[in-house]
């Protein structure tokens, strides 16, 4: 098999990291900021606005990746039975605001106020002959009242999704520029965002601005370390500080280097699958 090639589209989608994307005649449709996407099972894409998306990230090295990071039993396992899974690359205020509103909340519940937010606040287009909502932009989030997103479901984080709107809207949070920079200030300038702690941020940082080192740890990952890597990690209290995730994270990078946030996915979906969570 060639790893660079083969492509789990399924799994891929079906993995936590995006949620505005639905099944429709063998073909997957997703929202991507401005965007739609229809993706065939080979992870071929045909774009509603035309443009060259490299969505799955073909110009990942996947047999360097997965020579790296398949390093213990566990990651092993986990790379065996999902060798097509890949990182998906997200437009980045889409990426911000559903992680946002993933703050303790389970995947049926961020699909659904997501969909009203783009409901509400994007725009309604017409792509092969289907009707989708774009996600909205900026400026019309920063511009909605907190009621008004409130009514979408979000609850306590709707003035966060109004802050991180107004943010992105004037340019306090430069994408381009935490593409550039590297995992640390990426991580600090993100965290600026009210909402926004260290699991959203390592989210928006793998799913959306190219940081393959960032390794978000939530209950699910703080459970598969517990379980597999107790000794190794150490892990002593359920809920971390800021200075226990940093030094957690410092432990992970020397164990797995610097693609270990392919290492994390691939470990989240086998446990998530093992445990049979619903999906999309």
């Amino acid at each position: 098999m060639d790893e660079n090639q083969s492509i789990d589209v399924e799994n891929s989608i079906n993995s936590g990291q995006v949620f505005l994307w639905k099944k429709h005649n063998h073909f997957w449709y997703g929202i991507n900021g401005q965007d739609i996407l229809k993706v065939d099972s080979l992870g071929d894409i045909k774009s509603y606005r035309n443009t060259r998306v490299d969505f799955f990230r073909k110009r990942d090295d996947m047999a360097e990746i997965i020579k790296s990071i398949a390093i213990d039993n566990e990651t092993k396992n986990a790379v065996k039975k999902y060798p097509g899974l890949r990182l998906l690359d997200q437009d980045p205020f889409q990426c911000l605001i559903s992680f946002i509103v993933s703050s303790n909340s389970n995947i049926q519940k961020i699909k659904n106020s997501l969909e009203r937010i783009s409901r509400k606040f994007g725009t309604r287009v017409k792509f092969e002959s289907q009707e989708f909502f774009l996600f909205p932009k900026p400026e019309g989030l920063a511009k909605a009242s907190i009621n008004e997103i409130t009514d979408c479901g979000v609850g306590y984080r709707a003035k966060y999704v109004k802050e991180a709107a107004n943010m992105s809207f004037l340019k306090m949070i430069d994408f381009e520029y935490l593409k550039k920079s590297d995992y640390h200030d990426a991580k600090e300038n993100i965290c600026l965002v009210p909402g926004v702690g260290n699991k959203v941020a390592d989210c928006i940082l793998l799913f959306s601005l190219n940081k393959l080192e960032s390794f978000p740890l939530d209950r699910w990952m703080i459970r598969i370390l517990e379980k597999y890597y107790a000794g190794q990690f150490q892990i002593t209290t359920k809920t971390i500080t800021d200075r226990q995730y940093d030094a957690l994270h410092e432990k992970i990078i020397n164990h797995y280097g610097r693609y270990a946030g392919y290492a994390q996915q691939f470990l989240f979906k086998m446990e998530r699958e093992n445990y049979k969570k619903k999906w999309l």
